[in-house]
């Protein structure tokens, strides 16, 4: 049987998934669109459309993957359309069709009437995530994963943009993106999903998973994209919350707020690969 393979795109933020010769590329937050609300704050920034799809272009021929799944917020209006986002998001995901085979979308929480600019052959699958081969679980992050995505043993997610936060010898704040990869207590994370399903369980959870809905528990690893769109701003998982507004500890999306990942163990990566500790050692550092 073929092994599954899970890989980052240095020193890119893009993750290519690979079995046999079924070969995925995954890239998440684009927010095609975000210099939208720029503009009406009186700051004048050009579309990023363009630029964003030149990278994903380079990527494609880079990695040569078979389908590209977006990982939500692919637009950036929460609800509703902006006239940019009629012309730039179509005209992106066209682009991409005449290189990559297939196309899916994950909606996300910036992800509203998604539908209506969609091209043909591009596939919007439910926000509530996807399954790969049965071992990798695909889903934004903003809401509850259904429950059959459980039974995969990698979990991956989008929507937090993790940053790291350091001064230089100068004082200047310097922020970077990266990578987090953390361990996952499945059977925990299966409680809070009934408990958002309103399933009530009385009996032995695994037990009751197996008999009601076929399903065995593996998920014990979750992966955090960091955003495609690097102009974007991000959470510095390495600031404690404190009063200082730029210090956050603060998780977005349920399932990192359920404390079924262990956050102060996660392991972070720089875009290059740089392994730069655990939260609690970047934490301790106090920067």
């Amino acid at each position: 049987m073929d092994e599954v393979d899970i890989r980052p795109l240095r020193p890119y933020q893009a993750l290519v998934l690979t079995k046999g010769y079924e070969r995925v590329m995954v890239i998440s937050d684009l927010h095609l669109g975000w210099e939208i609300s720029l503009n009406r704050e009186g700051f004048h920034f050009p579309t990023q459309m363009k630029r964003l799809l030149k990278k994903t272009l380079m990527l494609l021929r880079i990695a040569k993957p078979n389908s590209l799944i977006i990982l939500g917020d692919l637009k950036h209006t929460v609800s509703g359309v902006e006239i940019e986002e009629w012309r730039d998001v179509p005209e992106f995901l066209e682009s991409l069709k005449k290189k990559v085979d297939e196309i899916t979308v994950i909606p996300g929480n910036h992800d509203g009437n998604l539908s209506l600019l969609l091209p043909e052959g591009v596939a919007q699958a439910p926000a509530t995530g996807i399954t790969l081969w049965d071992e990798i679980g695909l889903f934004h992050g903003h809401s509850w994963p259904d429950l059959k995505l459980l039974g995969c043993k990698h979990l991956i997610i989008g929507h937090v943009h993790p940053i790291i936060s350091f001064r230089d010898p100068s004082g200047l704040r310097i922020n970077r993106q990266v990578w987090i990869k953390a361990g996952c207590d499945g059977k925990k994370l299966g409680e809070l999903v009934l408990k958002h399903l309103g399933v009530k369980v009385d009996e032995d959870l695994e037990y009751a998973l197996r008999k009601t809905f076929n399903l065995n528990v593996k998920a014990s690893s979750l992966i955090v994209l960091p955003s495609f769109n690097e102009i974007l701003g991000g959470i510095p998982i390495n600031l404690e919350e404190n009063g200082d507004r730029r210090r956050s500890s603060t998780f977005i999306g349920p399932i990192l707020r359920s404390r079924c990942v262990d956050v102060m163990n996660a392991e972070v990566y720089l875009l290059d690969g740089t392994f730069l500790g655990k939260v609690k050692q970047l934490r301790a550092l106090n920067y």
